[in-house]
């Protein structure tokens, strides 16, 4: 909760967290850092109204297919942190959300190396948003780009998520 007894905005939330200035009892109303994230390594790196970067290390002995790169089922779940990360900037209390598509092309293959996922908007509507992802390897090519539409969910709908 912020000084005044309220959870903060998750924007406001993952600022003070990436600039290590989260205090005691500081809250927010979605759960960072998520439990999908903690298992996979994920770290949000950046983050903006509407926008996230994610970062995770790989390595093919722990991520890897049967043709020894990253797996792009891991490179779907990076994109989805990210977008999500981003979408989850623009929620009010009593708001929500769920992706409604996501689209995965892969351009290059990955092995052991650091990739950063980087989501933003590429139509905002009041309750449907367009995102596109890309997954750069750390010699700033992309790996995969994704794109995903997500789904505002208010009132009941946001109930229980």
């Amino acid at each position: 909760m912020s000084e005044s007894g309220e959870s903060l905005p998750v924007l406001e939330y993952l600022r003070r967290q990436l600039a290590g200035e989260l205090r005691p009892g500081d809250t927010t109303h979605m759960r960072y850092p998520t439990a999908i994230s903690q298992l996979l390594g994920f770290h949000i790196v950046e983050v903006g109204e509407g926008t996230a970067s994610v970062r995770v290390e790989v390595d093919p002995a722990r991520h890897g297919n049967q043709q020894g790169t990253v797996h792009g089922g891991f490179l779907v779940e990076l994109a989805d942190a990210a977008i999500g990360t981003a979408h989850s900037t623009l929620m009010r209390h009593g708001e929500s959300f769920t992706s409604i598509d996501l689209r995965a092309t892969f351009l290059r293959p990955v092995w052991s190396d650091t990739l950063v996922a980087v989501a933003r908007p590429s139509h905002s509507g009041r309750t449907i948003t367009h995102y596109a992802c890309d997954i750069l390897r750390s010699d700033g090519k992309p790996a995969a780009t994704v794109t995903s539409v997500v789904m505002t969910l208010r009132g009941e709908q946001a109930a229980g998520r």
